[in-house]
């Protein structure tokens, strides 16, 4: 959304507001003020017409409406169904794009770690956000911690019991009773999938080029159209404003970008990950034992019967929970 239809739409929520007032406080044409009222129409947002101007009415509960009281430096591209927003957003990334956020209502082409496939039915929200960030390359893993923590925090808000699961996942936490060490399913995991998250990055050596921070997540979804072993919003608490949702997460994700000193104390207040025993499967073999920390930029601390490992990347099982 452009500057101008974001003007347009502050003017009209304090409407009514005439054609030839708003042409006049904006220095544009009244036929260009028509085209814009006519495209925001077309997005979804109610604007009615009356005697004394135009007026909003209402705003979409999903799409490009997102922009629409952002308090967050991104733009908003919408689609209602595409292949993977991961792969569009590295197209944005090539041509130049800074916090842009790449969003759909349906994905069809998803995918999670490991290359493996991802469900992305309408309902959801799927969104990936082009950033150029100003950190170390081995820093990157931070922004993903940061994503978790966001996604974690808009759902608790919702009134979700939200935890995060390292490395990557958001889970709906569950008591797993009666678990045991050669358990998997959903006791491994910790609780019920309600979100995943992909980071991409593209650098040098000693600098980002560019980091996409794929995020799916489980909204207004029924119970029939997940997978086994997954949860939504609104199988916990009923179905909510996604526009509302998106916000929360991305203010919440730029509040921790730009205080990168404040994720990894928010993530260890979040994790389901942290005073479990695991298994964390690595290229290098298992790793067993209890989770005791992270540490930048992203590393799970693992107490084990040899000392203390830290462990950077890997797919990580929870055991059993904690005493």
């Amino acid at each position: 959304m452009n500057e101008t239809r974001r003007a347009v739409l502050d003017a009209l929520a304090d409407g009514p507001v005439s054609g030839p007032e708003l042409a006049d406080s904006l220095d544009i044409s009244r036929n260009a003020i028509w085209k814009h009222v006519e495209a925001l129409r077309t997005a979804g947002f109610e604007i009615e017409s009356t005697s004394d101007g135009y007026f909003l009415d209402d705003v979409p509960e999903f799409g490009p409406s997102v922009e629409y009281g952002l308090d967050a430096p991104f733009s908003v591209e919408y689609h209602d169904s595409i292949g993977s927003t991961n792969d569009r957003a590295r197209e944005l990334a090539e041509e130049g794009a800074e916090d842009v956020v790449v969003l759909a209502d349906e994905q069809v082409g998803g995918r999670g770690r490991l290359e493996r496939m991802w469900v992305g039915p309408s309902g959801g929200v799927w969104l990936s956000l082009v950033l150029r960030p100003n950190i170390p390359p081995a820093h990157a893993p931070l922004l993903t911690l940061a994503a978790a923590v966001a996604v974690a925090r808009a759902a608790r808000e919702a009134g979700v019991p939200a935890e995060i699961k390292w490395p990557n996942d958001v889970l709906v936490s569950e008591t797993n009773k009666g678990q045991s060490e050669q358990g998997t399913a959903a006791g491994a995991r910790g609780g019920e999938k309600l979100c995943g998250i992909l980071t991409e990055m593209e650098g040098e050596a000693n600098r980002v080029s560019w980091v996409i921070v794929g995020t799916g997540i489980n909204v207004n979804i029924p119970a029939d159209d997940l997978p086994d072993g997954a949860t939504s919003v609104q199988e916990v608490v009923g179905s909510v404003n996604r526009r509302v949702f998106v916000q929360r997460v991305l203010e919440e994700f730029d509040a921790l970008r730009t205080d990168v000193d404040a994720v990894l104390p928010a993530w260890r207040e979040l994790s389901a990950t942290l005073g479990q025993r695991v298994r964390v499967e690595t290229p290098d073999g298992d790793v067993v034992g209890t989770a005791v920390d992270i540490v930048t930029p992203g590393a799970l601390v693992v107490e084990t019967d040899d000392g203390d490992v830290r462990v950077h990347a890997g797919d990580c099982d929870h055991l059993r929970p904690a005493n």
